[in-house]
């Protein structure tokens, strides 16, 4: 075979990794000849705003999949090409595991060492759990791709064909916190123990998150994803050198790849690992670090839906969150802003409305941080609770909300 794409035909239902498991040759391939996309339908994971792939736009027959909304998937569902799965992790996982096999699953693989061995390199999410039971297994082998440590890995004696290519990885680029994250950061940090194993994915306010934490010792890593903000940790002795750092994905520049193919304790491992909320919770103090669109006053927490529009999905926010209840000394902290749009909307709100969902529900949250402070709701009555999350709203908007709450109160 000497395209990728050559194992395409139509009507084939079809596994693609994403993240930084993105085949840049395959991109290649599809845009030069659209036709191998007609009539195919792509299952994919991306996340918006990770990754380059729009197989939707390959060609106008092409169809998706998706667990996460992203611009592409949007459009196509008005199309009616592409379909939303509403599945947390743990759902993805039994999906995948349940489907029907796939007739083509690719994969993009390190050259083999001398056994013939190879590595998915910093993506090991979703591909093993369709890998065995798929009708042809595809690998793009690029000597790019750096070998890294886990759970999963591949013998070209497996591969019903291979094209070996060099291509650039997919690079993910963080965002800069603002001052009002590096308040938030700090905040949270001093929810942090030393010695706590973490969860915290990637963007700024993880990032800021890294930044205050460097001070800390023994820390230990247990994530979905993970960015440069690790690599931060590791450098500045707050990490654990004994403790392994297990994640399904590491994003971040060619460098950072490269860290984590040197760096040993690295384990990466599928989702039905690093979300399986049984193995998360038998970890002592366990601190999931995540963020949301808004929390409501009952600590009710929605994390995909602004303003009727879907922002992404549930992701591992469930998980993570039932694990947190369920380990000893272990915490789920919310982080997000105060407010939105330049400060005229509170992320504060009295009630998810009905343009919101309900990515959680009042009882699993430990703290919410802002950048005004940090409500500490564990073990507090209803009504303190309200007390604690308005005290960390935006100033201007906790009459409103202490009004709001009255007229509540009364009718409970």
């Amino acid at each position: 075979m000497k395209r990728l794409s050559d194992a395409l035909f139509p009507g084939a239902r079809v596994f693609v990794p994403g993240f930084s498991g993105e085949s840049a040759l395959l991109l290649e391939e599809l845009a030069a000849d659209p036709e191998r996309a007609r009539s195919v339908h792509f299952t994919v994971a991306q996340y918006p705003g990770i990754g380059r792939a729009d197989y939707l736009a390959v060609h106008p027959q092409s169809r998706q999949t998706a667990f996460f909304m992203t611009p592409a998937v949007r459009e196509g569902m008005r199309e009616g090409r592409a379909e939303l799965l509403a599945l947390d992790y743990p759902g993805i996982v039994r999906y995948l595991r349940e489907a029907e096999p796939f007739d083509v699953v690719f994969v993009q693989l390190s050259s083999p060492d001398a056994q013939g061995w190879c590595s998915p390199g910093p993506c090991v999410d979703f591909v093993p759990l369709v890998w065995a039971r798929a009708k042809r297994r595809i690998a793009h082998i690029n000597p790019r791709l750096r070998r890294t440590r886990g759970s999963f890995r591949v013998n070209v004696s497996e591969l019903d064909a291979m094209v070996e290519a060099d291509a650039a990885l997919l690079e993910y680029s963080q965002a800069v916190p603002s001052s009002a994250e590096e308040r938030i950061a700090a905040h949270a940090a001093t929810l942090v123990r030393d010695a706590d194993t973490l969860q915290f994915g990637v963007g700024s306010v993880p990032a800021a998150l890294a930044r205050a934490l460097t001070g800390y010792r023994k820390l230990k890593v247990y994530s979905g994803m993970v960015s440069e903000g690790v690599r931060l940790l590791w450098e500045a002795g707050a990490l654990d050198r004994d403790a392994r750092i297990t994640t399904g994905v590491a994003l971040g520049a060619a460098d950072f790849y490269d860290f984590v193919s040197d760096c040993a304790p690295f384990w990466f491992t599928d989702a039905s690992h690093t979300h399986d909320v049984r193995a998360i919770a038998s970890i002592p103090r366990f601190i999931a670090i995540n963020s949301a669109v808004e929390v409501d006053l009952f600590a009710q927490v929605n994390g995909e839906r602004a303003e009727g529009t879907v922002l992404a999905g549930a992701g591992g926010l469930p998980a993570f969150a039932q694990a947190a209840q369920l380990s000893r000394n272990g915490r789920l902290l919310i982080c997000l802003r105060a407010t939105a749009k330049r400060g005229t909307v509170s992320r504060i709100v009295c009630t998810l409305g009905s343009e919101a969902l309900c990515t959680l529900p009042r009882h699993s949250v430990d703290a919410v941080v802002t950048e005004n402070g940090i409500a500490e709701l564990r073990g507090l009555s209803m009504e303190a609770r309200a007390d604690a999350l308005i005290a960390i709203a935006a100033p201007e908007q906790q009459p409103a909300l202490s009004s709001a709450w009255d007229r509540i109160r009364a009718r409970l």
